[in-house]
């Protein structure tokens, strides 16, 4: 089962108002710590300029690499583990700003205009003046609005003995036991499980798990980790049989999915 990581809270700072619709905290964290289960009154970017984070919430599991970050909507309940030490920068955006209405959680790419206008609102910190705070926020609205979804979700059950088995997959995905194997430890047969699988995500366990590793291993690649590496620490026996699945699951090679080709 995955171990027990040290819980932190989320960081302090002002709310958005609507003179400042966006905020953040900025705050160096070590790898392998976890901000618990909490939500906001506000919507809240989850974004990290180095370093690789797992977000869970709504259901979902998502890995995010620096070069993407995900919307998190008003009142919904999120949990954010650092898989790598990370300068986590979550924007705070006042409700009503809303880019996304109607949905819950959103991938998007963070492009190097979006990065720059993060990194001066953390310059600036809690003395920027209001007026350029304001104007930040607004352009910072602008492009999060038009910016590129790229979602690897992996969907995460309600049942307890499942949850633990997928939470232990996600921290070690090129783990090749079997499903029997898994059930040794997890408190059910492994026909169980093997129900459980299509009852609560609609996919067996072989389809899960490739999930889990796909995604793992598009932020892998995204942090420009060789693709045999990849391959190899996800348990594939060689790149090609790596990127034959990854062109199946997302309808492109993994260097044409990062130059934003388009999907077959």
């Amino acid at each position: 089962m995955p171990p027990r990581r040290p819980l932190l809270p989320p960081a302090s700072g002002p709310a958005p108002t609507g003179e400042r619709p966006v905020g953040l905290s900025a705050r160096d964290l070590p790898a392998d710590v976890s901000i618990g289960a909490h939500s906001h009154e506000w919507g809240q970017l989850t974004y990290a300029a180095n370093g690789m984070l797992r977000v869970s919430a709504a259901g979902g599991s998502w890995i995010v690499p620096p070069q993407r970050a995900i919307w998190i909507a008003p009142h919904v309940e999120h949990e954010v583990t650092l898989l790598e030490p990370a300068r986590l920068s979550p924007l705070r955006v006042h409700a009503s700003r809303d880019p996304f209405p109607g949905e819950t959680c959103r991938v998007v790419e963070v492009g190097g205009l979006m990065r720059e206008l993060i990194a001066a609102l953390v310059a600036g910190g809690p003395d920027l003046p209001s007026m350029r705070a304001g104007l930040l926020g607004e352009l910072i609205l602008d492009e999060l609005a038009q910016a590129p979804t790229r979602p690897i979700r992996v969907p995460l059950p309600r049942d307890k003995r499942l949850l633990q088995l997928c939470q232990a997959l996600m921290e070690a995905p090129g783990d090749g036991r079997t499903l029997g194997e898994w059930a040794r430890g997890a408190g059910a047969s492994e026909r169980t499980l093997a129900r459980l699988f299509e009852q609560e995500l609609e996919m067996s366990f072989g389809q899960w798990r490739r999930q889990v590793r796909l995604a793992h291993g598009a932020s892998l690649i995204a942090r420009g980790v060789p693709l045999w590496q990849v391959a190899e620490q996800l348990g594939y026996a060689s790149q090609s049989a790596f990127t034959a699945m990854f062109r199946k699951t997302f309808g492109a090679t993994p260097s044409g999915y990062f130059a934003g080709e388009p999907r077959s």
